[in-house]
């Protein structure tokens, strides 16, 4: 089975960098094979192409982006959602992992 990708989204792409370093923790911890990875909102429309995410979570700070963001990716089938915010602020990398997960089996 390929790789999946799941890509992190928020204003610059530095506030989920560690994030990002939880989840792949997590998912070494799990076993699992994902490839996980960080932008900023600003760089969606053109990283969405070339990286063809299979998942999309975008930052709490940025759920106002939701449905703009949703239009981009939905010709791609890719699930878009908003981390919940305190999962977020601890950086619970466990979580939004299986956050991520659940958008994968849908």
């Amino acid at each position: 089975m390929a790789k999946k990708i799941i890509m992190i989204a928020c204003v610059s792409g530095l506030s989920s960098a560690l994030l990002v370093s939880k989840m792949k923790q997590a998912a070494q911890k799990n076993n699992k094979d994902y490839q996980i990875i960080t932008g900023s909102i600003s760089e969606i429309e053109t990283q969405l192409p070339t990286i063809q995410p299979d998942v999309l979570l975008l930052g709490p700070q940025i759920q106002y982006l939701k449905e703009e963001v949703q239009k981009k990716t939905s010709t791609a089938n890719i699930p878009v959602a908003v981390i919940n915010m305190q999962d977020y602020a601890m950086m619970d990398g466990e979580k939004v992992l299986a956050q991520a997960e659940s958008l994968l089996n849908n």
